[in-house]
């Protein structure tokens, strides 16, 4: 054997003892990252994020529709047991030398973790698997409660009802509302990017509510609206609160209100309905208690009663302990609305559909929360009895289109909220908030043709609101793009017609009910307690 024939052999043992101490270092790196990876968090070093682990639907509830991003069928789903989640998660480590893919499975009683080590040396590369199952060790406690609240409900019957607006906004659609048996327990609470309040369902709160007292909040509620002050004897509708279906509601008090507004301004722009929300909101800071200390500042804001004694166009309250003002301005067409001849007082008035009303131009600067609304004051009757001319570019409106009113209130409302979006930028700590429409239930007749909302049973309707967009197609098209946020408060109050004062005011004549403002403390509490969680 030549010398040159020795050395190559040499060369190809030591090719072979390379390659299987290779193999070895593979293994011992590979298990050493695994062991002290698992060792410094050993239930959470290679558990998928919080996203994907299952979220269980009862089939009945799980309702799909095909689109770009779901295209699963019916066929796709077992009755008799839930789906998996077959979304895989990987992680990456990689060096120089070693390349680890580190990937996992969470199924409803398994999880499956896979280690696949690649180690480059020169040309060379060795790969290692590494494969462990383990039957429910990831299992976590929000997972365990949904697999127990699916068996409960595996045999619940799910009731739909159709409701449909009565007397109400001609472009009004169709709500959606699943009425089942109270269940007065949370649902398990699943984590979202931006939780959608007026999707959920009211229950039954016996320890929490009302938040004030109807009959002792006198200093800032009108008797009118107090139904304790009045002839009804039945209040369950205090009683109820609403949870939202995918998040929870931080619980309102009024310390934590005025901290988070200290040195703010909260204004209310809007109709009756907006004062109501106004009102509400002052007896839920001050739990419904007497507060002299609380400052008038009205005058700051415009706010005079006029000679005659006829009320001012608003209210402002200031809480000195926190420098934090509540205030309401009446708009209730939320545009502007000047006399034509300031001389004459019957007088016809210019309404401007094109610009916001003249308190925003005139103090949007000193507000930090601006809630606005209109809806219900869009009708001949208000136009007519209130001698309003609408207006466009100054002049008398010659557009056919905006004749029609259900036409010229979307345009108002999309003029005034643009206006305002367009105003954040120069009041960089301004929030602002359009209010959906705050719905009515006159049953076989108007408020003065014998209209009436008898019911005084909560939830007998429908308790639950499953839909995902506003049922006030015009607040929830006027505020797309924007940077007014919805309070969407349309589909919740639907379902509580309740809660309105209907036959029980003092001052109202026989045969009519008013089936449009509500009792309170009541609904209106929720539209607050809903504003407090979005600022």
């Amino acid at each position: 054997m030549t010398p040159l024939h020795r050395n190559r052999m040499k060369r190809g043992a030591l090719r072979r003892k390379a390659r299987d101490i290779s193999v070895v270092l593979v293994v011992l790196v590979c298990a050493t990252v695994v062991i002290w990876t698992w060792d410094t968090t050993p239930t959470s070093a290679f558990l998928p994020p919080e996203s994907h682990f299952l979220k269980l639907e009862t089939e009945e509830e799980v309702k799909r529709v095909p689109t770009a991003l779901n295209t699963e069928t019916k066929d796709s789903y077992s009755s008799a047991t839930p789906l998996v989640n077959k979304g895989k998660v990987q992680t990456h480590y990689s060096s120089a030398f070693i390349h680890l893919v580190i990937s996992s499975k969470v199924y409803l009683h398994l999880f499956e973790l896979r280690v696949c080590c690649i180690l480059n040396i020169g040309e060379t590369k060795f790969s290692i698997t590494f494969f462990f199952l383990f039957p429910g060790l990831f299992m976590t406690e929000e997972t365990k409660e949904v697999k127990r609240e699916v068996a409960i409900r595996e045999d619940e019957t799910t009731k739909t009802t159709h409701i449909k607006e009565t007397h109400s906004d001609p472009e009004r659609t169709e709500q959606f509302v699943a009425k089942k048996d109270d269940v007065s327990t949370s649902t398990p609470r699943i984590p979202n990017k931006a939780c959608n309040y007026a999707k959920g369902k009211w229950v039954v709160d016996n320890h929490h509510r009302p938040l004030y007292s109807g009959s002792h909040c006198k200093q800032w509620l009108a008797s009118m609206w107090a139904c304790r002050l009045m002839q009804r004897t039945d209040f369950a509708f205090e009683r109820l609160r609403w949870q939202p279906k995918d998040c929870s509601m931080e619980e309102f008090e009024g310390s934590k209100f005025l901290k988070r507004m200290q040195n703010k301004n909260l204004a209310f722009v809007g109709d009756s309905l907006g004062r109501q929300q106004f009102q509400s909101m002052m007896c839920m800071i001050t739990g419904g208690k007497e507060r002299p200390d609380v400052l008038d500042v009205g005058p700051e804001f415009g706010f005079i009663t006029p000679e005659g004694g006829g009320r001012p166009n608003g209210w402002a309250y200031r809480f000195p302990e926190t420098n934090t003002t509540v205030l309401y301005h009446w708009s209730s067409t939320l545009c502007d609305i000047q006399p034509l001849n300031i001389s004459d007082p019957l007088t016809e008035h210019a309404m401007h559909l094109d610009r916001p009303p003249a308190f925003l131009r005139q103090y949007l600067h000193k507000i930090s929360v601006l809630v606005m609304n209109t809806g219900h004051h869009w009708n001949r009757g208000k136009l007519n009895g209130n001698r309003w001319v609408m207006h466009l570019n100054g002049l008398p409106n010659a557009n056919k289109k905006l004749a029609a009113l259900g036409n010229a209130k979307n345009f108002t409302i999309h003029s005034t909220v643009g206006w305002v979006s367009s105003q954040l930028p120069r009041h960089p700590g301004l929030k602002a908030f359009y209010r959906s429409l705050s719905p009515r239930h006159f049953v076989g007749g108007e408020w003065n043709t014998g209209g009436s909302c008898n019911n005084t049973t909560p939830m007998s309707i429908g308790k639950e609101v499953l839909q995902e967009e506003s049922s006030d197609y015009s607040a929830g098209h006027a505020v797309k793009g924007t940077g007014v946020k919805l309070l969407d408060i349309t589909a919740l109050s639907h379902i509580r017609d309740e809660g309105h004062i209907s036959r029980f005011s003092l001052s109202a004549s026989k045969g009519v009910q008013d089936c449009l403002h509500w009792c309170l403390p009541g609904v209106p509490d929720t539209w607050n307690e809903i504003l407090f969680a979005m600022i």
